[in-house]
Parts: structure tokens; sequence; C-alpha cells
């Protein structure tokens, strides 16, 4: 029996809408996180498919999420954008959830950019920064690769450096040309949907995470099974709590990202024009 969220499946996926989307050679596919899918307006020549046109896809359920996956060109270099995605605290295993980097990747795409809204840990960070993930924390406790190993899969990836130095450097690199700063940390991924309690969060800072968040860790997962190289970058929206006292809410992620659109839309755009 094929797995509906598997390779295979992947395949049949990325074929149906291969043709419709005119994909040739994107150079890397983009995952937008919560109050971040603005930058797919800056998209050229963009064509779209919704998720509940492609099969495996689910509609997201959440503020800031369109649901699309579009083609188009950003700096003159094809990209894939995920607009939109699935979460586990909406009820899907982490197969589901990472189901669409397996989709891109056989759309030809061997660079993820992923991108996620998180809440500061680093007593450092403030709501609108920009911090580069040089690793992560899978507090989620789940992993998209059990079971049996997909065909191309490699079945005890490597996880020394699950974000690409070479492509932390090159985003560094992008910041500076782009002016926008950039901060760097280690993203700690919890299942969510309630947010982290003040003693949860002083357990993060033990651990060594920067900021907290409910994605991107089974997207990285899958994808350093399938090969792909990995950057991902936080919206830092709150303080997480008991840094700050303030109650936290959606609306405010949603707000942030919106605040930060430009700035972050700047600093992909510069680097997929180096890729």
């Amino acid at each position: 029996m094929i797995d509906p969220h598997g390779s295979t499946a992947a395949r049949a996926a990325a074929a149906s809408v291969a043709d419709r989307l005119g994909v040739t050679s994107p150079v890397c596919a983009i995952v937008l996180g919560s109050g971040l899918a603005a930058l797919a307006d800056r998209l050229e020549g963009a064509t779209r498919a919704n998720y509940n046109a492609i099969p495996g896809f689910h509609a997201p359920h959440v503020e800031g999420h369109r649901g699309e996956l579009i083609r188009g060109f950003l700096g003159g270099r094809e990209v894939l954008a995920l607009s939109g995605r699935f979460h586990m605290y909406e009820g899907h295993d982490a197969r589901v959830a990472a189901f669409p980097v397996r989709v891109v990747h056989a759309l030809g795409a061997k660079v993820l950019f992923t991108s996620n809204a998180a809440g500061g840990v680093n007593r450092a960070f403030k709501p609108g920064d920009l911090m580069v993930i040089e690793d992560h924390l899978n507090l989620m406790f789940r992993n998209p690769l059990m079971g049996a190993v997909e065909p191309g899969d490699t079945r005890f990836p490597d996880m020394s450096a699950p974000y690409s130095p070479r492509l932390i450097a090159l985003l560094e690199e992008s910041a500076r040309a782009a002016g926008v700063p950039v901060q760097k940390g280690v993203y700690a991924g919890l299942l969510g949907p309630s947010y982290e309690t003040p003693a949860e969060v002083r357990m993060l800072e033990r651990l060594g995470a920067d900021a907290t968040g409910m994605s991107t860790v089974p997207e990285t997962i899958v994808a350093a099974a399938m090969g792909m190289e990995v950057a991902a970058v936080s919206l830092i929206t709150n303080p997480a709590a008991g840094i700050s006292m303030t109650p936290l809410d959606h609306a405010e992620v949603v707000a942030v990202g919106a605040q930060a659109a430009g700035r972050f839309a700047d600093l992909v755009t510069a680097f997929v024009q180096r890729l």
C-alpha cells in the first residue's frame, strides 16, 4: 500500500501540478510562515495551485496561511513558494506536516528556505527581529521518518548540520547587502497549540534555545533525509511567556509579520539572487 504522504505520493502530486504551474528549474522552495505570506506578492509571473487541488495537501486553518503553492520569479530566479503549512496541532501527524517539502523536492527544488513566527526566548531579542536558525531542538517528540523508509531517503540522516553552514553564511551576506539586521540562534520546536508556560520558557533557556515555535522541525528532518540543503529564518513576534507579562495571542503574530514583511522579503530576495 502506498503511503499517501510518502515519496511516491509526492511524485504523483508534483506531476499533477508541474505543467499547470509551468515549473522548469526552481533554485529553491520557500515556506512562508505565519504573517509572512506577503512575500508571495513579490513573485513575478506567478502561477498558483490551491492546496485543495493538490493530492495529499490540506487547507490550512490558521490566520496568515493562504494555502497556495506558487511558482514565480524572485530577483529573476525561478522559485516555488508554499504559502501556508500544516501544523501538527491541527491534528496532522509529522509525515503530513512535512509532505509539502517532499512535493517541492519532487518538483526539482534542492534548496529549502523555511520561515516561521516564533517567540523570543533570548532576552536580547525584540519583536520584529529576524533570527537565522543555526540549529534546532525537537521538543515535539515526533519524527516524520518513523515507519518504512521512503525510496530516496536516508534511513538515518546525519543531523550534525541540519541548517547548511553554506546557506547560513549566504544569508548573513544577503542580510548585509540588503541592509537587514539579523540575529542567529537555536529554534525549539514544540507541538502547541498552547503557548509555553513561564516554567517551560525557563527550561528552554537552560536547554540553549533562543526562540520557540510550532513548526519547521518536521520539514527540516525530511529535507535532510532527501539530501536537500536547508536555510531557515524565524520572525520574533513576541517575548516568550515570563519574559514579558503581556498575554500572548495569534493576532499579535500576524500584526508583527505584517510590519516585518518588507524586511523579510528584501532578505529572501537577496538570498535567492545569490544561490
